[in-house]
């Protein structure tokens, strides 16, 4: 693989490259990782910056009881092992994106802001990360009755051309998750644990070789199952999808948590199928803010699971500030601007030649309903639009431009400007400087 050293750093800081070790440096957690990224970026650094020789001198001013200077300086001092770590990796086909990467999910950057998590490991095919689809969870016990119509679910997503989101877990997970795969429809898979055995299970073979499925996990690949990653993924379950459907909840366990954390949080519109477990914990999830999906899924219409907002929904344009955050005609993306990549080499032990993580160009967006022909087209036109642009603005912006000069040159209103400009940072086109706010493309 070649990472820039934005995406070499945060692996360095945030991630394990062999089981834990007791007297090791423990790698930063979602939280602790956002406390350094923001001061990092308020003294106008990146990641990318720590790969120093002596860093020492750079961490000067940063006071924290538990993320220490010597802990940072420790984590970062694992060259070589992350060097075995990447090696091992791709030889078994798996790849890294970090929040600086163009592949890295945009619903998880907008839903979790700082709690989302800094590196994703997986395999398959990374374009499907960003493609949006339905969350389908539920217990390890449901019943053959729910199974049934779980499968019936994903077969039935396939054919209108929309991926299921789930966890990989024995029960609903995997029953909905292989149903979509094997009928041609697209899947992703959040995996708590063993992300290096499932890249070569056969069950998930098909899928992978096909290029219709692909396995994350914000864990370290090898990692065994551990009840608090798998609660922990939940949340990623979701803020994956653009609905979540409920086919079978217990009364405890990372269904039912997982649920109840979305309906607080808000993240996507929450649908629970009628059961017939009297044992269920179906109807509570409704009675705490969910809705009734059709329990007869040829009555069930996939595309009202999106469309649809239930009222204890918050809609997308009513955003929740967090740390990075700022003024809608002041995009902020501190974490995910890359300066000019360097890639971290890997010597092999033998004769093969290296391959390269390419970062994948943003799919086009496509509407999941075939039917909708003029709607796609319409999607499609939006992309070309954004396209339009970038190319203008990688043009106008050789040296730094403010807003109000942008929107003098295009001709757009500032909150179009201003939402082309966060995503054209995003992709990797241009940066940002800080007082006053302007922007300049990166170098070419």
């Amino acid at each position: 693989m070649d990472l820039s050293q934005t995406a070499q750093a945060t692996l360095l800081l945030t991630s394990y490259f062999s089981k834990p070790q007791v007297a090791a440096e423990k790698p930063l957690t979602n939280t602790e990782w956002g406390r350094f990224a923001l001061w990092l970026k308020n003294k106008d650094n990146t990641p990318a910056d720590l790969l120093l020789a002596q860093p020492r001198e750079l961490l000067e001013g940063w006071h924290d009881s538990k993320v220490t200077i010597e802990r940072l300086i420790a984590l970062l001092g694992r060259g070589h092992s992350l060097a075995l770590a990447v090696e091992k990796w791709q030889r078994s086909g798996l790849w890294v994106v970090t929040r600086s990467d163009v592949a890295y999910p945009r619903r998880l950057k907008s839903r979790l802001k700082i709690d989302a998590p800094p590196v994703l490991f997986g395999c398959g095919n990374k374009e499907l990360l960003n493609t949006g689809g339905i969350a389908v969870v539920g217990s390890r016990n449901a019943g053959d009755e729910d199974l049934q119509f779980t499968h019936a679910l994903g077969a039935k997503a396939a054919s209108h051309c929309t991926c299921i989101i789930s966890g990989g877990a024995r029960g609903v997970d995997e029953t909905a998750m292989l149903a979509a795969m094997n009928a041609g429809g697209n899947v992703i898979g959040v995996m708590a644990d063993s992300l290096l055995k499932a890249a070569t299970a056969s069950k998930w073979r098909k899928g992978l070789m096909d290029g219709n499925l692909v396995l994350v996990s914000p864990f370290y690949p090898e990692a065994v199952f551990n009840a608090g990653n798998a609660m922990a993924r939940n949340k990623y379950i979701y803020c994956l999808a653009d609905a979540a459907l409920v086919v079978h909840s217990g009364t405890k366990g990372g269904t039912i948590n997982g649920a109840e954390e979305n309906l607080k949080k808000q993240w996507v519109p929450l649908w629970v199928k009628p059961t017939r477990d009297t044992s269920a914990a179906n109807s509570l999830l409704v009675n705490k803010g969910g809705t009734w999906s059709a329990e007869n899924i040829e009555q069930l219409e996939l595309s009202s699971l999106t469309e649809v907002t239930p009222s204890n929904i918050v809609k997308s344009s009513e955003n929740q500030n967090d740390l990075f955050s700022q003024a809608a005609d002041q995009p902020d993306m501190f974490s995910d601007v890359i300066r000019e990549p360097e890639p971290l080499t890997v010597k092999h032990t033998n004769a093969e030649s290296q391959s390269v993580l390419d970062i994948e160009p943003e799919p086009k967006f496509t509407y999941t309903d075939t039917d909708s022909e003029e709607m796609q087209q319409t999607c499609e036109a939006a992309v070309d639009f954004y396209q339009l642009f970038v190319k203008e603005l990688l043009r106008l912006a050789k040296d730094p431009l403010t807003v109000e000069e942008i929107i003098a040159q295009t001709h757009l209103q500032k909150p179009q400007v201003a939402e082309w400009l966060k995503r054209a940072i995003e992709d990797g086109h241009i940066k940002k400087f800080n007082h006053p706010v302007r922007y300049q493309r990166l170098r070419l």
